[in-house]
């Protein structure tokens, strides 16, 4: 599969995917999906690799949604869209091996939804959190309602996901949603040293800690999950929806 969104790289045990549509601050688009879900099956697969590395640039890590790719799908099959958009973020999350996200400026939208379907967040000291959905008049659709309320609680996931307002990174490690704060220089390497740490102990013990670590947090996760897709299904054959979305587009454009 030739990548045209990602780039991919090894550095010792560590497997690196860069997202990589500098341009568009790495908005993410369903071909970019799909080839990170390859890329982590290859990675999956190889017996060398110990963890996996899923990185930005230092201005964004994904800064949201494809808009103009979305607008597109919401005039088509917007529905069956979200369902295709959906099976990626399943293979994500079905990966084996541990995922570390380094989180370096804008992580908004299903750009944080990404950085959430990792094990790891080390968050430089730039990185914005954010769900803004709303604000088109749909909702998280790839899991943060569920995700979110598991990891910072109901209050905090309603002001995120209710109002838009994104978190900064010693909000975001204070709350739970990274591990700890990197100064944005020294992000990249941490994460490595992270992967090493990983690599230098047995893998089956780090396989079925992850598992172990899954089956406490995803505890009728799939389920509200499911509901969560339901709902921003609804959102997306809206009338409003798409007249917001147009708007929005329209007025960026200016």
């Amino acid at each position: 599969m030739e990548y045209k969104n990602i780039l991919t790289g090894v550095r010792g045990s560590a497997g690196i995917i860069t997202l990589n549509r500098p341009k568009a601050l790495n908005a993410v688009c369903e071909s970019m999906l799909e080839e990170i879900a390859a890329q982590l099956k290859i990675f999956e697969e190889d017996s060398n690799i110990a963890a996996i590395i899923i990185r930005g640039s230092d201005k964004a890590f994904a800064a949201g949604i494809d808009l103009r790719e979305l607008q597109a799908k919401v005039s088509d099959n917007a529905i069956e869209a979200l369902d295709d958009t959906y099976k990626y973020f399943r293979k994500i999350d079905e990966c084996r091996k541990p995922i570390i996200a380094a989180v370096a400026g804008y992580a908004l939208g299903i750009g944080c939804e990404l950085a959430l379907s990792c094990d790891i967040i080390l968050a430089a000291d730039n990185a914005r959190f954010g769900q803004p959905e709303i604000s088109l008049g749909v909702i998280p659709g790839f899991g943060s309602t569920q995700r979110l309320c598991k990891t910072i609680g109901k209050s905090k996931t309603m002001e995120m996901i209710l109002t838009g307002r994104a978190l900064n990174a010693e909000e975001a490690v204070a709350c739970g949603i990274a591990s700890r704060i990197v100064a944005l220089p020294d992000l990249f390497e941490e994460c490595i040293k992270t992967a090493n740490r990983i690599a230098a102990l047995p893998k089956y013990a780090v396989g079925l800690a992850k598992d172990a670590i899954k089956q406490s947090f995803n505890s009728s996760l799939e389920s509200g999950i499911a509901y969560e897709n339901k709902n921003c299904k609804i959102c997306l054959g809206a009338k409003g929806f798409k007249e917001s979305l147009d708007r929005f587009i329209e007025k960026r454009n200016k």
